[in-house]
């Protein structure tokens, strides 16, 4: 069926875009991908397939409307005043949430470059950079560096609870890698050695931030 091709009759009353579109991120976050299909869907919405189909042709298309949907809140217009710097870390903090929120949603952001949400991520990003005295032709790669640092850590905050050891909790985890770095004999690392301290006390969001403030003290060094 092609993307443009609705199911003639298929129409359910009541039925809406926004509600389906609901119901598939709730799906996202229970089971990733996998658990996303137009069965689980049906029987979650009580409905039929062509019913569905009638406003989401297929799950590519469905895909692309979730994660325009939970990442819509983090590109929302800086207040007035902000400054540059405060709307890129406004931006980045609120990606950051919401794929922690929904875990699958760094990789479909890779997934399709170009799909809506990421094209309006860059959009919203550039702006701001560019207000910072970047040059336009340095400005992809400073807008480039900053997504894949914004969705790849974010991403990786995302996955860290599934890594951990049955029954563990966070710090219980950053105590036993920080314990095994300061066990490391001092010609293995000494640095490693020196910073196990601060793997043990640091906070996910703060050194979040602080790695989008050394890109930013880049750009305008530079």
């Amino acid at each position: 069926m092609s993307s443009t091709t609705r199911p003639v009759g298929a129409r359910a009353s009541g039925l809406t875009r926004d509600q389906i579109v609901e119901v598939a991120i709730r799906l996202l976050d229970a089971s990733g991908e996998a658990g996303l299909t137009f069965r689980a869907l049906a029987l979650e919405l009580k409905t039929g397939h062509g019913a569905i189909q009638w406003h989401v042709t297929n799950k590519s298309e469905l895909l692309m409307s979730a994660t325009a949907a939970t990442l819509e809140p983090a590109l929302a217009e800086p207040g007035e005043g902000a400054s540059p710097r405060d709307a890129v870390r406004a931006i980045a903090l609120g990606v950051f949430a919401a794929i922690e929120q929904h875990p699958w949603l760094g990789s479909q952001l890779f997934a399709v470059p170009w799909q809506p949400a990421m094209v309006r991520l860059w959009e919203q990003l550039a702006r701001p950079v560019e207000e910072l005295g970047v040059p336009a032709d340095a400005l992809f790669t400073a807008v480039s560096t900053l997504v894949h640092y914004i969705v790849g850590a974010g991403s990786q905050n995302a996955v860290n609870p599934q890594i951990l050891p049955a029954n563990a909790d966070r710090q219980a985890f950053l105590d036993r890698v920080a314990g095994a770095w300061e066990g490391r004999r001092a010609d293995e690392g000494s640095l490693i050695r020196r910073l196990a301290a601060q793997l043990r006390e640091h906070d996910d969001r703060a050194e979040f931030l602080a790695g989008v403030d050394i890109i930013l003290d880049g750009l305008e060094a530079a």
